[in-house]
């Protein structure tokens, strides 16, 4: 698979602490290999716009989109 990058999701992954950035960046590697990897806990979250949500760690989740062969990332942000 490959990935893509909207500018909102980079704007907001900026603005993360460098440890969060890297275990996103672990995370990704994960995605790409396997959407099912336990850690990621991968799942829809709006089947209405078709959006998927996946587990950076505890505090902390990314959305993005399946579109063919591409993830595109749209959204990161901290969660309850």
């Amino acid at each position: 698979m490959k990935t893509r990058f909207s500018e909102n999701f980079l704007d907001k992954l900026d603005s993360f602490p460098l440890l969060v950035q890297n275990k996103f960046k672990k995370q990704l590697k994960f995605l790409i290999s396997d959407i099912r990897y336990p850690s990621l806990r991968a799942k829809k979250y709006d089947e209405t716009v078709g959006t998927w949500q996946a587990r950076v760690d505890k505090s902390a989740r990314f959305y993005f989109l399946i579109e063919k062969d591409v993830y595109t990332l749209v959204d990161i942000r901290y969660h309850d």
